[in-house]
């Protein structure tokens, strides 16, 4: 009797350590690096995956040392570029397609474009946007009050159509960044950031088009306006159910929830699911095909690096924090991206540094749930 309930319990101490075994630790892989350049802000340009076929953008600047800003040299051009992977996130290749190029002119946060594009034009509309190879990315000229445009692609993001114009919505401003709903063939929900009524970022909206992009109208403000020494920006996206929308809102120091339960139309908060990013960064929610919610976002103090949390509950709760790594360089790190691989798996990128005074570059994480 005694030797079986020694048994018991030896079972029962190793368990734990079978069920850690159970998921195997997050592994890093490079996605773009590149002695003397600035490579940065996944959250900004996108990421779309087809089972283990992912593509991501980003920018590609020069490398510049700053103690106070973004590590990259404003006088000199950058570039927008994708990178592709055909086998679930573990190499990568960059590509440069044309028609992403930045109409003349332009600056994104301050730096110069690097080969000119074309100017936005009004959208025709009849996209197709359940289209099995759609892809859609948006972009801003201004954190502020610039304009904003899009351009989305039917062939996996090899060739965009586009630039389009995407109206104002009657706002001092629209800062673009791509999160969207697909709804139907030619009905989609973009989230976008707008100007506050100061004309400084900015606050969240819901916008829609029925007409393949023809034509858009403002469903709602998402949250209340923030007061002058915060901001409420870069919404990250997911559907619930048929009407239910839940979504994260990047804060100056921290990330809020909202649900929307009529397709967008009026929103509730949810509280906050991380309260303190370190520096603020923006989140990626991501709904697992167990219905389970993973949210990442970039982690700006000591230990600088990129987390996570669950919810199972449809994000009414959130688990502890999940630290993906932890060995960034200082703040300039984060924007992160998910895609769920066919294995289960989830891919994040993002870019990161190791060292303050080295290059900042693309990497991911990929790691089990």
């Amino acid at each position: 009797m005694i030797r079986h309930a020694a048994r018991r319990v030896s079972a029962l101490l190793l368990f734990p350590a079978l069920a850690a075994l159970a998921a195997p630790p997050p592994r890093n892989v490079m996605v773009y690096r590149e002695a003397g350049r600035f490579a940065g802000w996944p959250a900004n340009h996108g990421m779309w995956s087809w089972g283990n076929e992912m593509v991501v953008g980003f920018e590609i600047g020069y490398y510049r040392d700053s103690a106070t800003s973004h590590a990259i040299d404003y006088s000199r051009p950058a570039e927008h570029v994708l990178a592709r992977s055909l086998d679930g996130g573990e190499t990568w290749t960059i590509e440069r397609p044309e028609g992403l190029r930045p109409p003349p002119g332009q600056k994104v946060a301050g730096v110069p474009t690097g080969a000119e594009g074309k100017e936005p034009v009004d959208c025709p509309g009849g996209i197709d946007f359940t289209h099995p190879d759609f892809a859609l990315t948006a972009r801003m000229t201004s954190i502020h009050v610039g304009p904003s445009r899009f351009y989305y692609s039917l062939d996996r993001g090899r060739t965009w159509r586009g630039p389009y114009k995407l109206p104002d919505f009657g706002q001092k401003g629209i800062a673009a960044r791509t999160d969207y709903l697909v709804n139907g063939k030619h009905d989609l929900t973009l989230f976008l950031t707008a100007a506050k009524s100061n004309g400084r970022e900015g606050r969240p909206i819901a916008v829609r088009t029925t007409d393949g992009g023809k034509s858009w109208r403002l469903l709602a403000y998402i949250g209340e306006e923030p007061p002058e020494d915060d901001f409420a920006i870069m919404p990250s996206s997911v559907r619930l159910g048929p009407r239910s929308i839940l979504t994260a809102i990047r804060h100056r120091r921290f990330i809020e929830a909202y649900r929307s339960d009529d397709g967008g139309g009026s929103w509730r908060g949810l509280g906050r699911p991380v309260p303190d990013t370190g520096r603020g960064n923006p989140p990626c929610l991501t709904r697992l095909r167990d219905g389970r919610l993973v949210l990442t976002y970039g982690y700006r103090a000591e230990p600088y690096g990129i987390r996570a949390r669950l919810s199972t509950d449809q994000g009414a709760t959130w688990g502890p924090e999940i630290v993906l790594r932890r060995d960034g360089g200082n703040w300039d790190l984060g924007y992160p991206r998910n895609a769920q691989r066919p294995d289960g798996k989830v891919v994040t990128v993002y870019y990161f540094n190791e060292d303050a005074n080295q290059e900042r570059y693309i990497g991911a994480t990929i790691w089990q749930p």
